[in-house]
């Protein structure tokens, strides 16, 4: 049975990344990429699904995690009825092979062990033809090649490995599974202890560059380190989550893939790694979202694969029983085709950012924003699906037209700094009238807020991105209204929900835990109205929903009190991070004030 979700956490090598429960237990695996299939399953099924389990064969009394300091190294220590070991779990970063290394250690004691492996192709359903070498086995399966190296000796028995030793006091007995593709050579093996000393000073190395300061830096580190661990080296795209179809509500029915990349995290995600000293994963990502984006103004997608492909076809995994019957199981995302408007303003937004920081711009990426804005002149106009992606009807979403005047906005300023070509007066024209509208057509006067949509009585939590983008002043009665609206309506037990699930407006059934973002955005907007008490004691209570290694999933259950969703998720942390900023900020700021009094 899979562990709750915030029993697990995340190692990985920039490239794929593995899931660690608490129990030993390696329940999700894709390799060599974040959206190959799996071979360790799972967490969305059960043991026949595959898994690798390296545990005590006797009497646990307790478990305690952490990183090592600030990499991506996990230590699992088990204290026991015959002493104490410690599991210590990686994936070498810049291995030009997908490795995944475990090293047990004894500290006091002597204390029996059992590794058991389970190695399922294709989503946990194709198994593969194992044989023994020396020091291992290795297993085959289509295009897919496998190896397990240890000085344990392994055995066999209903196509599942086992390996049973007993570990002493100061021996330490490694683990190694490597994967490579079925039509190469099989590599050379790794040596375990010396891929430890450089995974952790590539870590190091890394974490130090980060700038940020304050009460909450540990907290910020821990969290960019986990973007880090979702960014695929290769191209630059950062993967929204490493799962799929983890559960926005227990035995329901909202489960999605988020194993790609999402064009509107790049602007949140951008100024948290510039911010934070990391220039060069933002300019990977910033550059990755243009060469993504390329093409037809009209075929923009609101999402793509790790290394910009676009189709994302949505399938149902049927062998696949669901994290805790939660079915159906999906990879692909059919989302992808969605009409989503916001995203032209992300994109613009995305690319402006970066002209800001210094990236500077060519020729042909100012022609493209520019077509793209050219698109938009008519397109604005048009229903979409919404930042929440529903699969209801298109409609007139408030904040995808709040987006729209940002790209508008971005483009004018542009062009005003830059001395840029394009249609000045046209685009300030269509920016003035966008404005216009969303304040006479989605405020209500009797509601005191902007609404979800034009006619709609209630707003969404999206809004309070209208501060984030200066859409209005935060001293505006109507920002200051949607907020209190917001606190009114979607807040529940202190944190904040998306919107109403409607079966009316998303065609699925109503219910779901709260979108950990949204949180960190109404913290946001308590910082830009002056609220900083209030901003404070929020954000702490919303660090307090990480696990126990820092980690965040997609929503939560607060009546519950367990994660729901995709896990960790990228969007999650890059909020925890640009709320710490702007908190540290507010706090400097005050205390300027209080030296120049």
């Amino acid at each position: 049975m899979a562990c709750r979700i915030e029993d697990y956490a995340l190692i990985g090598d920039c490239q794929s990344c593995a899931l660690v429960g608490k129990s030993g237990s390696i329940d999700w695996l894709c390799l060599p990429r974040f959206d190959s299939d799996a071979c360790m399953a799972a967490l969305l099924g059960d043991e026949n699904n595959g898994f690798w389990r390296i545990a005590p064969a006797c009497k646990v009394h307790s478990v305690r995690r952490a990183y090592r300091d600030a990499t991506l190294t996990l230590e699992t220590e088990f204290e026991t009825s015959e002493g104490k070991v410690t599991l210590i779990d990686f994936m070498p970063a810049g291995d030009p092979t997908s490795d995944v290394v475990r090293i047990v250690a004894c500290s006091e004691g002597a204390v029996p062990m059992r590794s058991e492996l389970v190695i399922r192709c294709g989503y946990g359903v194709d198994v593969p033809w194992v044989q023994h070498i020396d020091g291992g086995i290795t297993a085959i399966q289509g295009p897919d090649c496998f190896r397990v190296l240890s000085p344990a000796l392994m055995r066999g028995e209903n196509f599942r490995t086992y390996s049973d030793f007993t570990i002493h006091k100061g021996e330490r007995v490694p683990f190694v599974f490597g994967w490579w593709p079925s039509n190469s050579a099989m590599p050379k093996p790794i040596d375990p202890e010396r891929a430890l000393v450089a995974n952790d000073a590539f870590w190091t190395a890394w974490s130090c560059r980060c700038e940020i300061g304050g009460d909450y830096s540990a907290q910020v580190k821990r969290s960019l380190i986990t973007l880090k661990a979702l960014t695929y080296a290769p191209t630059g795209g950062l993967v929204a989550a490493p799962t799929t179809s983890l559960p926005e509500q227990i035995g329901g029915v909202r489960n999605w893939d988020y194993r790609f990349c999402w064009l509107r995290d790049a602007t949140m995600s951008l100024r948290s790694l510039v911010v934070c000293g990391h220039e060069s994963e933002a300019r990977a990502f910033r550059d990755w979202i243009l060469r993504a984006a390329a093409g037809m103004p009209s075929q923009l997608q609101i999402m793509y694969g790790i290394a910009g492909e676009r189709r994302l076809i949505e399938l149902e995994l049927d062998w696949l029983k669901g994290y805790e019957n939660s079915l159906p199981v999906r990879i692909g995302n059919a989302a992808s085709k969605q009409l989503q408007l916001d995203v032209y303003g992300e994109l613009v937004n995305t690319w402006y950012l970066g002209v800001e920081h210094g990236f500077g711009h060519t020729r042909e990426g100012w022609r493209m924003l520019c077509a793209l804005v050219r698109h938009l002149e008519q397109a604005w106009k048009e229903p979409d699906f919404g930042i929440w992606e529903v699969r209801g009807e298109p409609r007139h979403f408030t904040y995808s037209k709040v987006m729209c005047w940002v790209a508008f906005s971005r483009a004018v300023e542009a062009i005003e700094k830059y001395g840029l070509p394009g249609p000045l007066e046209r685009w300030r024209a269509i920016r003035d009238e966008i404005h216009s509208r969303v304040c006479s057509d989605a405020f209500d006067a009797k509601l005191g807020s902007f609404v979800q949509t034009p006619g709609s009585c209630e707003p969404d939590a999206s809004l309070l991105l209208m501060l984030r983008v200066g859409f209005l002043p935060p001293t505006d009665p109507r920002i200051v209204g949607t907020v209190r609206a917001i606190e009114r309506i979607l807040l529940r037990d202190g944190l904040v929900m998306r919107y109403l699930t409607q079966p009316a407006i998303d065609a699925l059934p109503s219910g779901e835990g709260a979108f950990v973002p949204c949180s960190f955005w109404l913290a946001d907007a308590y910082i830009e109205l002056g609220r900083y008490d209030e901003a404070r004691a929020l954000f702490d209570r919303l660090l307090g929903l990480c696990n126990d290694v820092g980690l965040l999933s997609e929503e939560f259950d607060p009546k519950g009190f367990r994660m729901l969703g995709n896990f960790p998720q990228a969007l999650s942390h890059v909020a925890l991070v640009n709320t710490a900023i702007r908190l540290a900020r507010a706090a400097s700021s005050a205390a300027h004030a209080r030296k120049g009094r």
